[in-house]
């Protein structure tokens, strides 16, 4: 039996189809195991790729309709192949039973078995191999999947349940089909919050803590007149408890409930100008390192109910306070009540800079920016003055960075409390988006009540 060339043609599709058999394969591992937060978080890390990734499996419906109508129409082409390539070798008969028996083994090892294997083994990076090519495939060929869905849709009863043979996440969830939605594409809320949620993992608790300075508390010798009058003041529900003579010393936390209730059951007639009357209520404080970081930190306080901690450096001295409040505003951005009048933590002003609250992060500063102030040794814009000048600044000074401006505006005691920054120095422009407040209005540093409930 002479092997000629168009037989040696024919073994070449039959090879070239089994490896795009096996490519389908993959990528439809990928999209059914690797969900769209994980994608997100490869793209949020700049990954090679990560941006096709992200979009396919946003696209995971239309992109799986697609992956289904290809690799049927090649696994029909591959046994048309190999039927041809039997009929050559032997003609009619066993020969052409031996063809398809072998195409048949290979195509499930090769082409099924072997590469869903290692797509599962190595997923995320098969994903952003794959990534590109299957949006390219799905865009290309996304119409002609869709009339081969609706030729089958129309042939199954209730077509309203579902709107393929891949379903959205959406349509499993509520089993209401729309043809027009068939995908799970994030909305840039969603987006933003799901990187939150990562960054929490990376931030640790001295980012957002309330410090030591902007802390409220009241003295454990103070009247429960004083307490009441500080809790309807500030509006907190929970009051730390410092010792008379140390205001830096926590010996507790009042919580403005247990203060209520005593109020209401009459047990303090005559008695709001006394101590004794509601030192009972002070419960055991919990402490925190500096250090810990914030999703460790909000399960802990869901575990113990709790919450508000205090928190204390490597020297156990006390430096701030944390509350869960301020945990979720890391998620979801900042929570506004009635008790807060807080003023913006960014102001633009007519000329292009920017008023700045010195509490606000360096980080959240380069990112409004678009800049790289140096972020290693301090938290704060605050402390990044600090830091350069290696003392109190006196207001008006003013330190320099790489397009950077920094002038100290109010120096409230030791503490730097508004700074005017201009940005784009030496690049002709004001690089300064005026509506841009509203985004650092939300930034992690944001001033936090210290005791919110």
């Amino acid at each position: 039996m002479t092997v000629l060339a168009p037989d040696v043609a024919l073994l070449l599709t039959a090879v070239a189809l089994l490896l795009v058999t096996a490519y389908l394969a993959a990528a439809e591992t990928v999209l059914s195991r690797l969900n769209v937060v994980r994608a997100l978080r490869l793209d949020d890390e700049e990954a090679p790729g990560a941006p096709q990734l992200l979009w396919v499996t946003e696209h995971r419906a239309s992109s799986l309709n697609v992956l289904l109508m290809l690799t049927v129409l090649v696994r029909v082409a591959l046994a048309a192949t190999a039927v041809v390539l039997g009929v050559r070798l032997g003609g009619i008969g066993a020969s052409i039973v031996a063809a398809v028996v072998i195409v048949a083994l290979l195509s499930l090892v090769l082409g099924e078995v072997t590469p869903r294997t290692l797509a599962l083994r190595h997923l995320e990076a098969t994903g952003l191999r794959l990534g590109a090519p299957t949006r390219l495939l799905v865009r290309l060929l996304a119409p002609v999947a869709q009339v081969i869905v609706g030729l089958g849709r129309a042939l199954v009863p209730q077509r309203d349940e579902v709107s393929g043979p891949y379903a959205s996440d959406d349509e499993l969830r509520q089993l209401e089909a729309d043809d027009d939605e068939q995908d799970d594409e994030l909305d840039p809320e969603e987006r933003a919050m799901i990187r939150s949620i990562f960054e929490l993992a990376d931030t640790i608790v001295r980012e957002i803590m309330t410090p030591r300075p902007d802390m409220v508390t009241v003295a454990a010798d103070a009247t429960l007149r004083t307490v009441v009058d500080t809790i309807l003041e500030r509006g907190f529900s929970r009051l730390p408890v410092h010792d008379p003579d140390d205001t830096d010393t926590v010996v507790g936390v009042v919580y403005a409930k247990d203060v209520l209730r005593q109020l209401a059951a009459g047990s303090v007639d005559g008695a709001l100008d006394t101590v004794d009357s509601w030192s009972e209520l002070v419960r055991g404080p919990t402490f925190v390192p500096e250090t810990k970081r914030c999703d460790e930190l909000l399960r802990e306080l869901q575990t113990g109910t709790v919450h508000l901690a205090l928190v204390v450096d490597e020297y156990g001295a006390l430096v701030g306070l944390v509350s869960i409040e301020d945990i979720l505003e890391e998620i979801v951005g900042e929570i506004v009540d009635e008790h807060d009048h807080e003023e913006p933590l960014v102001e633009p002003l007519e000329d292009g800079s920017l008023r700045v609250d010195a509490r606000l992060g360096v980080d959240d500063l380069n990112e409004l920016l678009d800049a790289s102030l140096p972020e290693e040794g301090w938290d704060t814009v605050g402390g990044l003055v600090f830091g350069t000048l290696g003392r109190v600044p006196i207001e008006g000074e003013t330190v320099e960075f790489e397009g950077t401006a920094i002038t100290v505006e109010r120096v409230q005691g030791r503490r730097v409390g508004k700074v005017i920054v201009r940005h784009g120095l030496g690049e002709g422009t004001d690089a300064v988006d005026p509506e841009a407040d509203d985004d650092a209005a939300n930034a992690r540093g944001s001033a936090r009540s210290s005791s919110r409930g």
